[in-house]
């Protein structure tokens, strides 16, 4: 009886949108804390993007936005001064609207958390926020990001406040002076999170981009996940270089999985790749490979050290491995027809999905964000899944994502997101990309289902 139990679950987790545990048992608010400049933009995008790759449905709301939306034309710091009555309305005004808008997110659009991205920098402003998840039944769990360090603070200016809408076309030592008299405005008022008469809120402060924490009163598993991602990234400049392994000898053949070694393109791509990587001139570099042949010998070629990490091995076709997808479709039409249908959850007899390697290779993004240049030798599959966290790709873009053989693709982080080369080194491979099908639809009960699952199984 337990075969059955465990291919119900099986499918059930292919059919359904889902799948993901429900980490929160109501909505949790994200909210911001802090004086301009102070990352917080940064950090909440990165947050946003985090959540949506783990499966937990999430929606950052920009403050800023709202005020631009209201005041098309920004003149100068003038208008965040506390004692401007009209803009203060205004501001109150923009931040009542986003607020608004995260109660439509949890209740029309079923969201799990909203990030709140503001100052939040008054008590007066939190106890509202406080009044308002606290009618809707929402945790808060605020986020408050403490620098007093000049060059940082400069440093953050110069990278993302020269690419606001506020300052397009400002000389910039005009946009620079500005900005410092907006951040005295808002010290004029500002309150941070006090450790006592807030004992009773749930929050982290982070000091200087990470020198430091201070973690209060977390309240479910949601807030330690968010806890545990926010005490791993930095801000450090660096680029993470993803290339998949040379042209394998199974890949000749069209067949998926298994554990081949290196065609004679795959090995002339491993020394070009050799090459490339000599070229960059990178500074401490790390290589990291999974535990199948064909990524360990383009490493080998490198001729420098290498970790090699399970959680970075393909993904395991199960029933299917070594087939070609002619081969599984003559063999298993149907489960053929159920992987196209929704490729991301859709799981191999035996074997794995792709919402499976992204929980797999959390501990690898972790890893990642800690540390700075790092060239990473993988598989189609897990490419995909780690681009998709770069580049804030949905669920159903991931599995379709484009990672050709012998191309290299040079991943820098900036100031909202992430920036990509892609460096194909000129040696033929064949394609192994699929394209997404169109007008697939297929459905069926669990009990036909194990009828058609098969037999070895």
């Amino acid at each position: 009886m337990e075969v059955p139990h465990l291919e119900h679950k099986r499918l059930r987790r292919c059919d359904s949108a889902a799948s993901v545990p429900q980490l929160c048992n109501s909505p949790t608010m994200i909210v911001m804390v802090g004086l301009p400049a102070r990352g917080k933009t940064y950090i909440s995008t990165k947050l946003t993007r985090y959540l949506n790759w783990i499966g937990v449905p999430t929606k950052m709301f920009n403050v800023g936005q709202y005020r631009r939306q209201a005041v098309k034309t920004y003149k100068n710091f003038e208008f965040f001064r506390s004692d401007n009555e009209e803009a203060m309305q205004i501001r109150k005004a923009c931040a009542s609207a986003a607020l608004k808008d995260i109660a439509t997110y949890f209740t029309k659009e079923q969201g799990q958390v909203a990030v709140f991205d503001a100052t939040n920098t008054t008590r007066e402003r939190r106890v509202v926020i406080m009044s308002f998840a606290k009618e809707r039944g929402y945790k808060v769990f605020f986020v408050e990001s403490i620098c007093d360090d000049p060059e940082i603070i400069i440093e953050n200016i110069k990278q993302v406040k020269f690419g606001s809408p506020d300052y397009v076309d400002r000389d910039i030592d005009e946009a620079i002076d500005d900005f410092i008299q907006r951040i005295e405005c808002y010290k004029a008022s500002y309150i941070p999170i006090d450790d006592d008469k807030d004992r009773k809120l749930s929050y982290i402060k982070i000091f200087d981009v990470g020198s430091r924490y201070l973690v209060n009163r977390v309240q479910d598993h949601i807030q330690s996940r968010i806890v545990y991602y926010l005490m791993n990234i930095h801000v450090t400049p660096r680029s993470i270089y993803l290339s998949r392994h040379g042209e394998s000898e199974l890949n000749l053949t069209g067949r998926i999985g298994g554990d081949s070694g290196l065609s004679p393109r795959g090995l002339k791509y491993a020394a070009a790749l050799a090459t490339f990587i000599k070229g960059q001139n990178i500074k401490d570099l790390k290589v990291w490979t999974s535990h199948m042949k064909r990524t360990v010998q383009t490493a080998e070629v490198l001729g420098v050290q290498y970790e090699q990490w399970k959680a970075l091995n393909e993904i395991d076709a199960g029933v299917c491995e070594e087939l070609t997808y002619e081969e599984i479709q003559e063999k298993f039409p149907t489960e053929f027809a159920l992987r196209d249908q929704d490729k991301y959850r859709y799981r191999y007899p035996k074997g794995e999905s792709y919402e499976d390697l992204v929980h797999r290779l959390e501990p690898v993004i972790m890893e990642l964000e800690r540390q700075e240049n790092v060239l990473v030798i993988c598989h189609q599959a897990i490419m995909r899944c780690l681009l998709a966290y770069f580049l804030d790709k949905a669920a159903d873009e991931l599995p379709y994502l484009r990672c050709p053989l012998h191309t290299v693709l040079k991943l820098t982080p900036v100031a909202y997101g992430c920036k990509m080369e892609s460096c194909f080194l000129n040696i033929e491979a064949v394609n192994t990309h699929r394209d997404r099908p169109v007008n697939v639809s297929i459905s069926r009960s669990p009990e036909e289902a194990l009828q058609t699952l098969p037999t070895d199984i």
